[in-house]
């Protein structure tokens, strides 16, 4: 990367006119809908001083072509909350700016044409409810009431949210950009950006045809065009382009007027009404084209693909059986131009991790329908240094360098486009790009029945098939084959021992005469202590919200050793470096290659190690939360007495050369205690119980330490100043607001986050996580209830439409005592 940026310094002298320089505080690079909404709500905050550039014309790469539907549920809340903020803005605009924009709020209808489609309808209901947002599960004659060019027959139900709308995708862009510029923001058109000039991790030149611009903070949100731009800063940006064909049919004789935006998933295809009584039809089918794989051609300015009817035919098959009337109307185009992706389907948003003053804004699939709230969410971001919301799921920081590769990209963007409308059941995993990260543990696993999950690139062992059942998933929302064999491991760390590859925890090392002082800052927790203590602890922002949920490992006076999740270590190394001292006197050095992980637990976990570590794991020798280096076979291992099933256990720290031998030893030393392989879908139901949180999910920078029942990690008073301090130390002496709650339902019932918490029929939260728990022979839920509330014992649970009894229960269900767990 050095490298990469010495060169792009080296360049910068070729672009533009040296002697014309202009300055700026906030410089924008793309005309979009997603450019145009942040440069809008820039100013609309208040600020001054921002340029947008755009290399032709505003809406000219994407956006001119989009299909213009505007929908707002999405699987997480705060990206709903997002898509809602759109819509707010949209009902606004043509007033607020005096140009059209095609605005018509008139709902959208999916239809459901088989049971698990009519499930997914009751989930998203379901997950509305939660969200605050109007859906209503309909018949199928009343989803033929709304839109009467279907044919019913076959449709078993459908969801309809009325507040969903259309609008005019290049008018939309206009009428934000005259916003933008009526509050002083400079538009400026036909100046590409060429070369940049970047000095102590921030870009203090942007190269143009047009001259040299200087910005305090710069805003990548170029589309399909911010790959290339990435690479030239040494930004990784896993976003792209695929190609998306709809065609636009003939006037259709009587259709009336205001018809909803229609979606069949099942057929895979979404319809939106047109101007002259016509109608837009497109869809997501297999195997459409990436483009610009190896550049985009030329300018590529307005500008679509060949059509390709081959391609688009089953789509147009199957929209002939949702609406039969379309086989009796011409086509007038087919229009094919490609449009944003990202590694996961997903948007591209926040602060770029390589670069101090680079935020990025793209990959925007539905840039339409977010366009509005992005550039919301965005400007607060640029302003306060986080969003107001939690968008995790949308944070460039989830991805690596993989993601950003052409060999995983594509091929990632393609099968997720191709699954865009497809059934995607919880759990379900990729099948493309996949073996990139293994540990050496791999094929010993698979050899074992190992089933194995993808993440952050890793293959990771999420359950064991025994011998005769096959080594497959088959998900759904209701019976899943794996739950049977996840139960039997879950119960052999109960009551036995087993062993869990764990090679794919992100590991970094903070070293430097300055590491001390910069966890202190840092943490929560009060990490002066010994060396060989292990700290489980919190690092959170000014307002107390948790940005981090990790282990840290004292290995010496200079040298700490953090432990976090595989998927979390460009975020969480982000975050510690991003406050760590200018002057050099602490470093963060990522080991995650260096180290294979196996946690060895259970009640019988003393017993193997005993046999095998030349070194006393007695517990008077070897105490919990401690550290020590011990001997296993021929290897040198970092023996850490911590783990996050609930019971005795080590994660044991291997050299990556010395994985496979410390596993046969362990394995060899276990047999005569009935020894086990375990996988991840067994850890999430045994931390369940446990009362053990997850980030992301259960603990986010939306909640603090002491809303999540974590306050006993806050050491107020062993301790100095640190981050969020001042912000935990006021709510500590005012009470909270929310708490963490757990609950249990007697029975089994699906239950994959999002579900509706109630009281007396009325939404007071929502389940963070849950899963059933096989010790306790119950569902286990997590979910944050109003304090005023987080008292009481008898809830509800909406899942899948059906309601469950839920008893809100103190502390974890299960507790080994110190006896086992400390002994």
């Amino acid at each position: 990367m050095w490298l990469l940026r010495q060169s792009f310094r080296s360049q910068a002298s070729r672009g533009g006119d040296v002697s014309s320089k202009q300055h700026c505080r906030y410089l924008i690079i793309g005309g979009g809908i997603i450019g145009c909404s942040i440069a809008y709500h820039l100013a609309k905050a208040g600020e001054t001083d921002i340029i947008l550039l755009e290399k032709t014309a505003l809406t000219e790469g994407a956006t001119w072509h989009a299909a213009g539907l505007v929908g707002q549920l999405r699987s997480s809340r705060n990206t709903t909350r997002m898509l809602q903020r759109s819509v707010e803005l949209y009902q606004r605009l043509e007033a607020e700016t005096g140009q059209a924009i095609d605005w018509k709020q008139v709902g959208s209808l999916r239809l459901a044409c088989s049971p698990d489609r009519m499930l997914e309808v009751k989930r998203l209901a379901t997950m509305a409810r939660s969200f605050g947002l109007e859906l209503n599960v309909i018949s199928a004659q009343e989803a033929y009431d709304l839109f009467p060019l279907i044919d019913p027959k076959g449709v078993l139900g459908a969801a309809f949210i009325p507040s969903d709308g259309q609008v005019d995708p290049a008018s939309l862009c206009q009428a934000v950009a005259a916003g933008a510029r009526r509050q002083g923001v400079k538009i400026v058109q036909n100046t590409k950006v060429l070369d940049a000039a970047i000095s102590d991790g921030r870009i203090t030149e942007l190269h143009t045809g047009d001259g040299i611009y200087e910005a305090e903070t710069v805003v990548l949100a170029a589309g399909m065009w911010s790959r290339e731009l990435g690479r030239k800063l040494g930004v990784n940006v896993p976003a792209c382009a695929v190609e998306h064909q709809y065609i636009v049919t003939e006037p259709i004789p009587g259709i009336p007027a205001n018809l909803p935006t229609l979606r069949d998933p099942d057929r895979l295809v979404y319809y939106k009404q047109d101007a002259g009584g016509r109608l837009v039809i497109g869809g997501y089918e297999d195997d459409t084209l990436p483009f610009g794989e190896r550049g985009i051609p030329g300018e590529f300015a307005r500008q679509l693909l060949p059509e390709n009817f081959d391609r688009f035919e089953p789509l147009a098959t199957y929209a002939g059986q949702v609406t039969p009337v379309v086989n009796s109307v011409g086509v007038r185009q087919l229009i094919n131009g490609p449009i944003p992706y990202s590694a996961d389907g997903d948007f591209v948003m926040g602060k770029a991790p390589e670069l101090d003053n680079l935020f990025v804004a793209t990959g925007f699939l539905y840039g339409i329908a977010a366009g509005g709230g992005a550039g919301a969410i965005m400007a607060e971001w640029i302003l306060e240094g986080r969003p107001s919301l939690d968008l995790w799921p949308l944070d460039i920081r989830r991805f690596s360098f993989l993601h950003g590769t052409r060999a995983f990209m594509y091929p990632r963007a393609v099968e997720h486009y191709a699954h865009h409308y497809k059934m995607r059941y919880p759990g379900e995993e990729s099948t493309v790009a996949r073996g990139l990260r293994r540990s050496p543990l791999y094929e010993i696993l698979k050899g074992r029945g190992a089933v194995y999950g993808s993440k952050n690139g890793w293959e990771r062992p999420n359950w064991f098939a025994p011998e005769g059942v096959e080594p497959v998933d088959r998900p759904g929302f209701t019976g899943q084959n794996w739950k049977p064999h996840v139960a039997e491991e879950h119960r052999a760390v109960r009551e036995g021992v087993a062993l869990i590859d764990q090679s794919s925890f992100s590991k970094f090392e903070l070293r430097g005469p300055g590491a001390l002082a910069a966890m202190q800052r840092l943490a929560v927790s009060n990490m002066d202590r010994p060396v060989g203590s292990v700290i489980y602890t919190q690092l959170c922002n000014e307002r107390g919200g948790i940005e981090a949920d990790l282990t840290v490992t004292r290995l010496g006076e200079d040298r700490f050793y953090i432990v976090t999740g595989s998927g979390f270590g460009v975020h969480d190394a982000h975050w510690i470096e991003s406050h760590l001292p200018k002057d050099g006197s602490a470093f963060l050095i990522e080991v995650t290659s260096g180290r294979a992980v196996m946690n060895l637990c259970g009640p019988k976990a003393r017993d193997v190690l005993a046999q095998v570590a030349e070194e006393d794991v007695s517990n008077e020798a070897f105490p919990f939360a401690t550290a020590q280096d011990i001997t296993i076979g021929a290897a040198p291992v970092l023996a850490v007495r911590i783990g996050y099933v609930g019971e005795l256990g080590w994660e044991l720290h291997v050299p990556t050369e010395f994985g496979a031998h410390v596993y046969e030893t362990l394995r060899a030393a276990g047999e005569a205690q009935g020894i086990r392989d375990v996988g991840y879908r067994a850890i999430e139901s045994l931390r369940l119980e446990k009362g053990y949180v997850y980030w992301s999910a259960d603990v986010t920078p939306d909640y603090t330490p002491y809303e999540a029942g974590l306050g006993f990690r806050v050491h107020l008073k062993a301790k100095g100043d640190f981050l969020g301090r001042a912000a935990l130390e006021k709510q500590k002496a005012a009470g909270v607001g929310r708490r963490l709650c757990t609950f249990t339902v007697d029975d089994a019932m699906p239950a994959f986050g999002g579900e509706t918490i109630l009281r007396d029929g009325e939404v007071v939260g929502l389940v963070s996580s849950g899963g059933f728990g096989t010790t306790v022979g119950k569902t286990v839920l997590y979910g944050y209830l109003p304090a005023a509330l987080s008292g009481e014992t008898d809830f509800e649970v909406e899942a899948l439409g059906e309601r469950y009894r839920a008893r809100r229960v103190e502390g974890p269900l299960y507790d080994p005592g110190n006896e086992r767990l400390k002994a």
